[in-house]
């Protein structure tokens, strides 16, 4: 089976996008969890919501066709294997203890796919259980979780990414995250829209995350290494594509481990062809491994080189052009944070971009 589906550029005009509306999950964030589940704040979720519809509905403006991931994943849930994977991979963890995790089986199995979708992103807390009773649910707080909320469900492109033909189900370093990507995969597994697509990498191999993996151009692929994504991720996913036919080229990325670089798309995305959007602190620091096959299974990697030289020459072009975040460092430094080198192409020259990073927006306007 051919894939209808399929990606080999950051700048393509886009034609389906994966998306999650924000939901309940986002409600569960309190100050004493927030900092477990991966937010710096409480989020306002009726104007985020507000926010995502509008993006959404420009999207379906320029005749991009949104799907949604719960939707996806309700219809995926009518599959009876489909519900016992998933309730069975919600219910691993040790913290539950037998009495409850039984207790919540045969609950999950008496579900609806539309409130079992509900219960496995948004989650399950102490208080709301009716059965089940006995030590875990004696020495938990009322408001402690039995099953986490998905907060992060929003950042769609973190669980999996489109190379070519082939969906890569990424693998999440965050325990907070770690079941985001089991029911991405699920859904690219089971759900009749996408059975048959064949699919590289997994939840449960060494880190990579989307949100560090950019396809400069057809067989040239940027993966970040950091906070989120590591060496033997990368040399993971580089054998898979070089043995698919994937790339002739994977360059390794170095970024800093830390919050505000969290991933490759943090520092630098793509809005043209030949062009970047960059955070200027890193654009002349930046480096790369270029890595490629050595003509059976291995791999050869290159010496490192300054990033923009190590893309220009494995994309085989004369220099990429930049977009300097923001003009003097401090306003660079805080549109930075909030992202602003974080763009999505539509297709060449025409980006999606945060409303609040207005210095990085005339930059891109300008250019």
């Amino acid at each position: 089976m051919v894939s209808p589906h399929g990606a080999d550029s950051e700048v393509g005009t886009l034609r389906t996008v994966m998306l999650h509306r924000p939901g309940n999950e986002l409600k569960r964030l309190t100050p004493r969890n927030n900092d477990k589940l991966l937010f710096d704040g409480i989020p306002w979720v009726a104007r985020a919501q507000d926010e995502h519809d509008a993006f959404a509905q420009a999207l379906r403006d320029r005749d991009v066709e949104v799907l949604y991931l719960t939707d996806l994943l309700t219809e995926t849930l009518a599959s009876p294997d489909a519900r016992n994977h998933a309730i069975t991979t919600a219910l691993a963890g040790l913290h539950l203890g037998d009495t409850m995790r039984t207790y919540l089986a045969h609950a999950l199995r008496d579900a609806s796919p539309e409130e079992l979708t509900g219960h496995l992103t948004a989650g399950i807390r102490n208080d709301e259980v009716r059965g089940g009773f006995g030590l875990v649910t004696s020495l938990f707080a009322s408001d402690d979780f039995l099953i986490d909320p998905l907060p992060n469900l929003l950042f769609t492109r973190d669980s999996s990414v489109w190379i070519q033909d082939r969906v890569a189900i990424t693998s999440l370093a965050m325990p907070a995250r770690t079941r985001e990507t089991q029911l991405t995969e699920l859904i690219y597994t089971e759900h009749p829209r996408f059975r048959g697509t064949r699919k590289i990498h997994g939840w449960h191999h060494e880190h990579v995350e989307g949100g560090d993996v950019l396809l400069l151009s057809p067989g040239v692929i940027a993966v970040g290494v950091g906070e989120r994504t590591t060496p033997a991720g990368v040399e993971r996913l580089a054998r898979q594509v070089f043995h698919a036919g994937l790339a002739h080229t994977v360059l390794a990325v170095p970024i800093a481990q830390e919050r505000a670089t969290m991933h490759l798309d943090t520092v630098c995305t793509m809005v043209d062809r030949d062009a970047v959007v960059m955070y200027p602190v890193v654009a002349d620091s930046l480096i790369a491994y270029p890595v490629t096959p050595d003509g059976s299974d291995g791999l050869v990697c290159g010496d490192a080189a300054p990033f923009l030289e190590a893309a220009a020459a494995a994309m085989r072009v004369d220099r990429i052009r930049v977009v300097d975040t923001g003009l003097d460092p401090v306003t660079a430094e805080r549109e930075q944070w909030d992202d602003g080198n974080n763009t999505l192409a539509e297709a060449p020259r025409l980006a999606v971009s945060y409303e609040r990073n207005v210095e990085n927006n005339s930059r891109l306007e300008e250019s």
